[in-house]
């Protein structure tokens, strides 16, 4: 007989910088001609070729039961048409699974983009339209080659809710 699997409600929290820092940045519009500085994002695609284009992805709950980190690049995803969105996350760290007591989840509106600090754990976008597009700053072949995830169904017979 199988266990069922549990379900972890996750309150998103509206983003802010400061409730972000821990996993990345969110980047809001600056004026242009603004010299850079730490508002900017501090890109790490160094171990190979940066690809940016736009994901549309579609029909996308609020649950899920893996979450997944790249650690040889940072990652930029924000919507696109303002749509605000979902994503839960929890720091970078040494282990190969993130600690359950640190997954959180952001309410993303979409006049920004967040930006993920190498290592981040990650899950989604989430969102409740049918589709939105999303553009998306990696390396060219970090889902091939860096693309490291956690299964807590497998592992903990637990899948979380973002509400």
């Amino acid at each position: 007989m199988s266990e069922s699997i549990s379900t972890k409600r996750l309150l998103a929290q509206w983003v802010t910088p400061e409730n972000f820092r821990s996993y990345g940045q969110v980047i809001f519009a600056s004026f242009d001609g603004k010299s850079f500085d730490a508002e900017d994002a501090q890109l790490n695609l160094d171990n190979g070729i940066p690809r940016f284009y736009i994901m549309r992805l579609q029909g996308k709950c609020r649950k899920f039961g893996k979450i997944t980190r790249h650690v040889e690049c940072t990652q930029c995803l924000g919507s696109l048409d303002g749509k605000d969105w979902l994503m839960a996350v929890a720091p970078p760290g040494d282990s190969n699974e993130p600690s359950l007591e640190d997954i959180v989840a952001f309410r993303i509106p979409g006049n920004c983009f967040i930006k993920l600090d190498v290592g981040t754990w990650h899950a989604g976008p989430y969102f409740d339209a049918d589709f939105v597009d999303f553009y998306n700053l990696e390396l060219s072949d970090t889902n091939v080659v860096d693309h490291f995830s956690f299964d807590f169904v497998k592992k903990h017979n637990l899948e979380f809710e973002i509400i």
